[in-house]
């Protein structure tokens, strides 16, 4: 089990940090990912007298990102 470690000022003072610069390499500065899915399902019951068709759906999600 993790315990809480008290941290003192004077090694809060000791850090460093430093802004990250602008990613001017993308237009307008946005990320986009696009997700798309798919479900497909069939069942099929013809010409039968007290039959049942059961069917089963699966989804299949796909992103892109980069």
């Amino acid at each position: 089990m993790k315990t809480n470690r008290v941290i003192a000022e004077h090694e809060l003072d000791s850090q460093l940090a430093e802004l990250l610069p602008a990613r001017e390499t993308l237009f307008f500065n946005i990320n986009v990912a696009p997700v798309i899915g798919v479900n497909i399902s069939l069942a099929i019951n013809a010409a039968t007298i007290n039959s049942a068709a059961n069917s089963l759906a699966l989804q299949q999600l796909s992103s892109l990102a980069h």
